[in-house]
């Protein structure tokens, strides 16, 4: 497997993206934002961040996004998706937005807005499987969470009850905000993620 470090991009069309690349950047990866379609072939892997999930759905469809996105996850790109990345890769959402679409690529249903409003945002600590040590400190604002699994969706981490963190393959989603503390296990997870995925050269 390459040694090289891996390159990971942060959908860069809307909401917390340079958090995202702080935390890249510091679970030893070469972090950049995507925009454009030829920006997203170039790179080992892909987070969309937390932000407006019908803000980013259109402006994918706008900037001619979508279909390479959903291409390149059906070819295996790993993809992390945190809070309204986590909307995006649903296979379908329970009450979306008038013309909103998503990447797909995890079998789940999801609910937006589950948690909450804005003013309803709270931190809790959240156990998550294969992050060694401590409970992962979780940022939740106007958080979704997964109302349902299929059989290839693994659940990695539960909340009051609720589905907050999974995995399909190459594809993780967290309903919280790992970017926001500071700490970059979760990161660290993905990019591990992403050296796995890569072909031997």
């Amino acid at each position: 497997m390459s040694n090289e470090v891996p390159v990971i991009g942060v959908l860069a069309l809307q909401g917390d993206v340079r958090e995202h690349l702080v935390a890249l950047a510091a679970a030893d990866a070469v972090a950049r934002p995507v925009r454009r379609p030829e920006e997203l072939a170039e790179v080992d892997g892909l987070v969309i961040p937390g932000g407006e999930s019908t803000t980013i759905s259109k402006l994918a469809v706008l900037f001619g996004l979508m279909e390479p996105l959903r291409a390149r996850v059906r070819e295996g790109l790993p993809v992390y998706g945190t809070c309204a990345g986590l909307i995006m890769l649903a296979d379908k959402i329970l009450d979306p937005r008038s013309g909103q679409e998503t990447i797909g690529g995890i079998d789940m249903i999801v609910r937006r807005n589950a948690f909450g409003r804005q003013n309803e945002s709270f931190e809790a600590a959240v156990d998550v499987r294969g992050i060694a040590g401590d409970a992962v400190e979780g940022v939740f604002i106007r958080a979704p969470w997964v109302e349902s699994v299929g059989a290839e969706t693994e659940v990695l981490a539960e909340h009051d009850g609720h589905i907050v963190a999974v995995r399909q393959g190459n594809a993780l989603a967290t309903s919280f905000h790992p970017e926001l503390t500071g700490d970059h296990r979760v990161h660290s997870l993905f990019v591990d993620m992403v050296r796995a995925n890569r072909t031997p050269e």
